[in-house]
């Protein structure tokens, strides 16, 4: 008698929850795609002292990337219901940390965009700010070892923070 109670009463959780159902949806953007259907994008030159050629097309593919991916919006060359435009205006290293021998042990690497974001549905959202992300290498690395890792990753960062800025309902 125990064990058909305790049969029942698994077959009713069972039953109970297949019933109940969790439902959820991750929208990573807050366009109002009846009134904003196109994006156009400037591009973004470097205009740093020191520069790493290939960071400009990494840097521009990379965000026309993430919008394609994460929204509907059709990129278009002019006359966008969102604009975005700017340029890479530094890319620097300097010692962060030094070592009980006096010498560097870590360098930090920093790259910064400034950005122009022009929203023509509702202006009020419109802005020029800039976006920086930092990431560090062991000194004992030479910076063309590792270089095209710590600049992706702070392509990647800057451009979620782009995104976030512009698109994202955060």
């Amino acid at each position: 008698m125990l064990r058909s109670l305790k049969h029942i009463a698994l077959l009713l959780s069972v039953v109970a929850l297949a019933s109940c159902t969790v439902s959820y949806k991750l929208n990573s953007s807050s366009i109002d795609y009846n009134t904003t259907k196109t994006i156009q994008f400037g591009d973004f030159p470097l205009r740093s002292a020191y520069v790493w050629a290939p960071m400009h097309s990494m840097f521009n593919n990379q965000l026309q990337d993430v919008f394609a991916k994460q929204t509907r919006l059709r990129q278009v060359k002019r006359n966008g219901d969102l604009q975005l435009s700017g340029e890479i205006v530094d890319y620097s290293q300097f010692n962060k940390s030094v070592s009980a021998s006096g010498y560097s042990a870590q360098v930090q690497l920093k790259m910064t965009v400034n950005v122009r974001f022009v929203n023509n549905k509702k202006h009020a959202q419109d802005f020029e700010r800039r976006f920086t992300a930092t990431t560090e290498y062991d000194s004992s690395q030479q910076l063309q070892a590792v270089q095209e890792t710590l600049v992706q990753q702070m392509i990647d960062d800057i451009v979620d923070q782009i995104f976030n800025a512009t698109v994202a309902d955060w």
